[in-house]
């Protein structure tokens, strides 16, 4: 029997599908590539830095196996590297971070805090101290590795000393002395500075120039602050530097190169300081060199036997019956004492030709006149 057939319609289609969305994966890749990038031309560029005698070095670490480098070998150095088998680092550090010091003791902590302290009490004082706020462009206060340093600069309209003398002008006498009590506080000896500009004298450095201009003017600070009341002996050097230091170092002849410095000294700078000027001999040979200087010395009864004449070989003495010690000046020293103040040597007693002279008598030349 057939079929019958219901009339029933199947009708089959195909399902669209829509294209699933990617997400944005590829900028996860390309993210990653360009990170890759960055650190290839990094690395690159600190090679770069690495001197030559440092790379065969680099070169070496990454030929280390693990292996080595953990547990030892023949190319693995005993450096404290964090990393195993690694060197200190050879890329140049320009400016190193600062190294704890250990040395500095309790006592030198306190002395940089009392140096600082008295900065800012001098800088208070400027400001209400009815003679030194009228100068304090001329002020410069700046600490220094050696201390505290106090700087009076010199103006056109307001000069701290005479034209090319040392003596010292009123405001500048009132300036040091000023500064004097607030600087003798403090335990800490000082050292004077004194700078001119490059105007040089007429008759340059052969005679008064300066070298002595600056050192003169250092010790007429120096008077003026024990006259104001610091102690003599906190003083421990003055310095005449001339021109060798401007503060203006484009402008050589700039007025305000001619200073005066004062510079406060901290406990480590005087250390150095007494270090640099200790006698380079010990006790003991210090004692042998006089002991061999006294052995050497030429006895006072023979001290007018090695001066004669070119021409008669006769003792250069005058007066047949003057005696040994007439013909010694009294500022001269013998056997480490002090000459009787009425022995002399007249200047033609001495024969022009012969330069002989007793041992221990120096011939001194007169002083020039004032």
């Amino acid at each position: 029997m057939a079929k019958q057939d219901t009339g029933r319609v199947v009708v089959r289609r195909k399902r669209a599908y829509g294209e699933a969305h990617h997400g944005g994966s590829w900028k996860i890749a390309y993210a990653d590539f360009m990170t890759a990038m960055m650190a290839f031309f990094l690395v690159m560029w600190l090679l770069s830095l690495v001197p030559k005698s440092e790379l065969q070095g680099i070169a070496e670490y990454f030929r280390t196996p693990l292996i080595t480098a953990v547990t030892g070998g023949e190319n693995l150095d005993n450096s404290k590297s964090i990393i195993p088998g690694g060197q200190p680092s050879p890329i140049p550090n320009i400016s190193p971070p600062p190294t704890p010091s250990s040395s500095l003791d309790v006592e030198d902590v306190q002395d940089q805090t009392n140096l600082e302290n008295l900065k800012e009490q001098l800088e208070n004082l400027i400001e209400h101290n009815p003679v030194l706020k009228q100068f304090r462009p001329q002020l410069l206060l700046d600490m220094t590795p050696d201390g505290l340093r106090i700087q009076i600069l010199d103006q056109k309209n307001r000069p701290m000393f005479a034209t090319g003398s040392a003596h010292v002008q009123p405001y500048m006498r009132d300036i040091l002395r000023e500064l004097a009590p607030p600087i003798n506080q403090l335990p800490n000896a000082i050292t004077l500075s004194g700078h001119t500009d490059a105007m040089p004298y007429a008759s340059g450095d052969r005679s008064y120039s300066n070298w002595e201009l600056s050192a003169d003017r250092a010790n007429s600070a120096r008077r003026e602050l024990v006259t104001g009341g610091l102690v003599e002996k906190k003083v421990k050097r003055i310095l005449g530097l001339g021109d060798t230091v401007n503060l203006i170092k484009d402008d050589p002849l700039a007025e305000v190169n001619r200073r005066i410095s004062i510079l406060v000294l901290n406990r480590a700078a005087e250390r150095r300081i007494d270090r640099q000027n200790a006698a380079g001999a010990h006790g003991a040979q210090l004692q042998e060199l006089l002991d061999e200087a006294k052995k050497n010395q030429t006895p006072p009864g023979a001290a007018t036997s090695g001066i004669t004449t070119s021409e008669t070989g006769q003792s250069a003495v005058s007066g047949a019956a003057q005696s040994p010690i007439d013909s010694i000046r009294p500022d001269a020293e013998v056997n480490m004492g002090v000459v009787p103040p009425q022995a002399a040597i007249s200047a033609g007693d001495l024969s022009p030709d012969n330069d002989t002279q007793p041992l221990g008598v120096p011939i001194q030349t007169p002083a020039p006149p004032n």
